[in-house]
C-alpha cells in the first residue's frame, strides 16, 4: 500500500471537509469503498411536534441524539475508517460532531474513537455507538442492558468483539466477550438540569463485561443457539442530595470490586457493605436461530435482567424479562423483517425487602427498582436510560428528578420493515404498555401507553449517497399524554479513497 506523507493527508482532510459541506465531489472514487476507504456522513434532521412531547419513537433508541423537547433537530458531520475484518491486522477510527437545537446537548462530540484488531482480538478506546446484542436495532424496543438509547460512554474496551471459532470444533462452537472501563460524561448536565438538592452525581466511573457462546454450524445444519451474560457497574464518583455528599472510593481495589462484584468496606455506606459495592446490574441472553436458507430466517430470544445478586440465580424465580421473535422473510416488495417482543418487569423479586438486623436476622431480597439506585443517578447517561426505553427515561420528568419513576410495566412491541423498491424502504414501530410506576411510588391507577412510528426512506439511484427520510409518529394514553410529530432527515454519505 502506498503511504501518503502527513502533510498530504492533512491537505486531503481539509479538502474533504470543504467538499462535504459544499456538495462538490471530492474525487471520481468518492462512492467506491475499498479496504482503505474513509466514509463520511453529513446529515440534517428537523422534528416538529404538537402535544405533550416529541413522540416517543422520534426520541428514543437514537444513541442519545433525540430530545423530548418539541420542535428539535440536529446538524451532523462525521468521518469513519472501518475495521477490515478480512485482514489479520486492521485499524479503525471515527469522528462524529453534532450540533442541535432544543436538544439535550446543544453541541457534542458524539463519537471520537480509535480501534485496532489483530486476528480475533480487538481494542477500542473512546466514544463509539454500541448496540445491544440479539436485538434488531431498527425494529426492537431495545436491549434491557444496552439498547442504544443513550449517548456513548467513553471507555477502553478489549476483547473478542465478533464470534471466533474454538480450535478443533470445525466451526461448530464460537465465543466472544469483552471487558471495559470508562467514565460517564454528564456531570455538568446533571448539575444544571436537576432540581436543587435532589440526587445527582459527578465523576462516576463505568465498568462492563460480557461473555457469549454460540453452538451450531449453518453450513451443516440450520439451527444455532446462543447463550451469554453481560454485566455493568457504576462505581466511584460523588453523590449529592439534600446538601449532603457521599464520596464513593475509586482506588485500585474498587476497580477490582467492579470486575468481581463484592460488598464494600467501611469507606462505603452500610448498604454497600451488605450488598454489592456500586450500582451493579446485568442480563442473561438466550437465542435460537433457524436459518434454512440465506434469504430467510427465524430467531427467538429471551433476555433476563438482574440487579445485584437478586434475580441473578433461580432463587426467586425468573418472572421478568424480554421475550422476542424476529423473522427475516424471503425477498418480496411488502415485508422483509418482522419483530414481536413482550416485556415484563412487574415482579422485580417481589414487593418485600429486608437487610439483616438484630430484630429481623433474615435477608429478604426484593423491591429491586430496576435501573435506579439510592446513591447513583441510575442506569442513565445525559438523562436517557441506557437500557430499554419503555422504562421511561429521567429526561421526561417534568419535576427534573434524575430518577426512573416507571419501571414496573408490561409491554407488547411490534416492528415491521420492508423494501418496496431499490430506492424506497420503510419501517413501522408500535408499542403498547401498561404501567404501575414503582414499588416505592406506585401510580394510583394503572396507566396505559401507546407509541407509534411510520418512517419512509428514499435513496435516489441517480443521486448516489443522498437520502431523505420522513417519519410520522404519535403517542397516546395517560403515561406520556397525546403527541403528534413529523420528522424530516436529509443526508449525504459516501467514500473517499486516498
Amino acid at each position: 500500500m502506498k503511504h501518503l506523507p502527513y502533510a498530504s493527508i492533512i491537505r486531503h482532510l481539509i479538502l474533504f471537509c470543504v467538499c462535504m459541506f459544499t456538495g462538490i465531489p471530492f474525487s471520481q472514487n468518492a462512492y467506491s469503498e475499498n479496504n482503505d476507504s474513509v466514509s463520511y456522513l453529513a446529515e440534517v434532521r428537523a422534528t416538529f411536534s404538537s402535544g405533550e412531547n416529541t413522540p416517543f419513537w422520534l426520541v428514543n433508541n437514537l444513541q442519545g441524539l433525540g430530545s423530548p423537547e418539541k420542535n428539535n433537530g440536529w446538524v451532523r458531520g462525521a468521518v469513519f475508517k472501518k475495521i477490515d475484518t478480512q485482514r489479520k491486522f486492521s485499524w479503525g477510527a471515527g469522528l462524529d460532531l453534532v450540533g442541535g437545537w432544543n436538544a439535550i446537548a446543544p453541541f457534542n462530540v458524539h463519537q471520537l474513537y480509535g480501534e485496532v484488531k489483530y486476528r480475533s482480538l480487538g481494542l477500542l478506546l473512546g466514544s463509539k455507538e454500541i448496540w445491544g446484542d440479539y436485538n434488531n436495532p431498527r425494529l426492537s424496543s431495545g436491549n434491557l442492558l444496552y439498547s442504544g438509547n443513550a449517548m456513548p460512554i467513553p471507555q477502553l474496551r478489549i476483547g473478542i468483539f465478533d464470534y471466533a471459532p474454538f480450535w478443533g470444533t470445525n466451526g461448530w462452537f464460537s465465543v466472544k466477550g469483552y471487558v471495559s472501563y470508562g467514565m460517564f460524561t454528564d456531570s455538568r448536565w446533571q448539575k444544571s438540569w436537576a432540581t436543587p438538592d435532589t440526587k445527582r452525581t459527578e465523576d462516576v466511573l463505568f465498568h462492563s463485561k460480557g461473555l457469549w457462546l454460540r453452538g451450531g454450524n449453518t453450513d451443516k445444519f440450520p439451527l444455532t443457539g446462543e447463550i451469554g451474560i453481560e454485566m455493568a457497574s457504576q462505581f466511584g464518583g460523588e453523590s449529592f442530595k439534600d446538601g449532603k455528599v457521599i464520596r464513593m472510593p475509586s482506588k485500585f481495589k474498587d476497580w477490582l470490586k467492579a470486575l468481581f462484584p463484592v460488598g464494600g468496606d467501611n469507606s462505603t455506606p452500610i448498604d454497600e457493605q451488605i450488598n454489592v459495592q456500586g450500582n451493579m446490574l446485568g442480563a442473561y441472553n438466550f437465542a435460537l436461530s433457524w436459518v434454512p436458507k440465506e434469504d430467510w430466517s427465524i430467531k427467538a430470544y429471551f433476555e433476563h435482567y438482574f440487579e445485584d445478586h437478586s434475580q441473578m440465580t433461580f432463587e426467586y424465580g425468573w418472572k421478568d424479562g424480554l421475550w422476542g421473535i424476529e423473522v427475516q422473510l424471503p425477498k418480496n416488495p411488502i415485508v422483509s423483517t418482522f419483530v414481536y417482543e413482550y416485556l415484563n418487569s412487574k415482579d422485580q423479586t417481589g414487593s418485600v425487602f429486608n437487610n439483616t438486623s438484630e430484630s429481623i436476622p433474615e435477608q429478604v431480597s426484593g423491591r429491586d427498582f430496576y435501573y435506579d439506585h439510592y446513591i447513583y443517578s441510575g442506569w442513565e447517561h445525559w438523562g436517557m436510560g441506557i437500557g430499554n426505553p419503555l422504562a421511561i427515561s429521567p429526561i421526561y420528568n417534568k419535576n427534573h428528578l434524575i430518577a426512573f419513576l416507571d419501571t414496573r410495566l408490561t409491554a407488547h412491541h411490534f416492528g415491521i420493515a420492508g423494501n418496496p423498491s431499490k430506492e424506497f424502504d420503510y419501517r413501522i414501530l408500535m408499542s403498547f404498555s401498561r404501567n404501575w410506576g414503582s414499588y416505592g411510588k406506585p401510580y394510583p391507577e394503572v396507566l396505559n401507553n401507546f407509541n407509534g412510528l411510520i418512517e419512509v426512506c428514499y435513496k435516489p439511484h441517480k443521486l448516489k449517497g443522498w437520502k431523505a427520510s420522513l417519519g410520522v409518529a404519535m403517542d397516546g394514553g395517560q403515561l406520556l399524554g397525546k403527541s403528534f410529530g413529523v420528522m424530516l432527515t436529509i443526508g449525504k454519505s459516501g467514500f473517499i479513497n486516498f
